[in-house]
């Protein structure tokens, strides 16, 4: 087991269930009209947001690490290359949930290529589907017992994610394991903040009340306003390895690009 370099989030209820695009209208995806709690966040949902706002919200999550073992967090990470995600779990359920959620993403962060395969030898993203039960020992089966130990002390996990960066701050490879019997928020839920940390935004805020990554909110879809953060990141001119003063000096010209994307796919005015 490879551990140098690698960063852990916890588990928030924060994160986000998917919409699909059917004849050029986004609608939500069948999982997520299943759970009312949803909808009801969805009608509520903040969708404008001043360019501070955003920025601010970027550079909190991008740098930094709620949890980190090795290696340093004062630079961009994120992948270079196509991300390929599998599911690795005996529930088809869970599965093809998890194949929207990746979907779902593909179709609302321009700039990022995603998408499940069947092939754990062709993927660069392993999501661990277990019970909850047994979560301590699969961390520990991932991370080594003594850790383990540390990261249950520290945060008391129900999920978690991790990459591995190399020397060039490109995220090489993401272990995720979500637990698949506590429910389908739950599910939905840890599953979207984990794959989107898995991606570089590792650092969990609680000064940012409308992401996903702040431990005190709760959404269950893939809201507004960490698009925007994730389609920032992914933008091909925010490179691995740059530092907050390289990023603050393109965040406006990227910003203006990145905003008329997330209207676009979100049909905002």
């Amino acid at each position: 087991m490879r551990t140098p370099r690698l960063f852990l989030c916890r588990w928030t209820l924060a994160a986000s269930l998917g919409a699909a695009v059917l004849g050029g209208t986004w609608v939500p995806c069948a999982a997520s009209t299943e759970i009312a709690s949803v909808a009801q966040r969805q009608r509520s949902e903040k969708k404008n947001f001043t360019d501070n706002e955003i920025v601010e919200g970027f550079l909190k999550t991008a740098f930094g690490a709620e949890y980190h073992l090795a290696g340093r967090v004062d630079r961009i990470r994120k992948y270079d290359v196509p991300v390929r995600v599998f599911a690795d779990g005996t529930r088809a359920d869970r599965k093809a949930q998890l194949a929207k959620i990746v979907a779902d993403i593909a179709s609302r962060v321009q700039h990022l290529d995603i998408a499940m395969v069947d092939d754990i030898d062709a993927a660069n993203v392993q999501v661990k589907l277990v019970r909850d039960r047994d979560l301590q020992r699969t961390i520990a089966t991932f991370y080594g017992s003594e850790r383990a130990k540390e990261i249950r002390s520290s945060l008391d996990p129900q999920c978690l994610s991790g990459f591995r960066k190399n020397e060039k701050f490109e995220i090489e490879h993401s272990d995720v394991i979500l637990t698949i019997d506590n429910g389908d928020f739950v599910f939905f839920d840890c599953a979207y903040e984990e794959l989107l940390q898995s991606l570089g935004p590792i650092n969990d805020t609680e000064s940012v009340p409308w992401t996903m990554f702040n431990d005190n909110v709760s959404m269950g879809y893939f809201d507004v306003y960490d698009q925007y953060l994730l389609n920032l990141l992914y933008d091909p001119r925010i490179r691995p390895g740059m530092t907050v003063q390289e990023v603050k000096a393109l965040l406006p010209e990227v910003l203006t690009d990145v905003r008329a994307w997330v209207r676009k796919v979100n049909n905002l005015p």
